[in-house]
């Protein structure tokens, strides 16, 4: 009996340690995080050194612009959403071939933005004029149907 206590008592403890070992390594890759903060979810840490998922903007950045009147382009994503991940590498080469300031807001991080931005379902794209939505696209689209939205309804 006294095997199998110290057998659990091993394993519980290998379990443990590798939990810690896990948080610390995570703790590490998000230092100085763009994010500008201490704990970012797994699959956020994932995209921090990723070429399409650079152009973040915080709740509070986007919230000057949208007061300031700026016409404002959002992506709202979940690292998570598998949605997301086959809609970004189509919208941000538009984006940018269009000359389009995409802004990316990370709805794992700042899951407030949902609410206050009306978000139900990822990716969702967001074009604010004179800080007031004038339109959106929900879902995951080809990339034509992309172009077609940014030149109607951004340019």
């Amino acid at each position: 009996m006294k095997k199998v206590i110290i057998f659990l008592v091993v394993i519980i403890g290998l379990f443990a340690a590798i939990a810690v070992i896990t948080k610390v390594q995570q703790n590490e890759k998000a230092e100085g995080n763009i994010y500008k903060k201490a704990s970012l979810h797994p699959e956020t840490i994932d995209q921090l050194n990723d070429p399409l998922y650079q152009n973040i903007i915080l709740p509070d950045e986007l919230e000057k612009k949208l007061k300031s009147g700026d016409d404002t382009t959002v992506y709202f994503y979940s690292p998570d959403c598998s949605f997301c991940k086959q809609t970004t590498p189509i919208v941000n080469p538009i984006a940018k071939k269009i000359d389009i300031n995409l802004l990316q807001f990370n709805l794992k991080e700042f899951p407030e933005g949902r609410r206050n931005y009306g978000i139900e379902y990822t990716p969702t794209i967001v074009h604010f004029k004179n800080g007031k939505e004038q339109s959106r696209i929900v879902g995951a689209h080809t990339k034509e149907e992309f172009e077609t939205y940014f030149n109607e309804n951004v340019k």
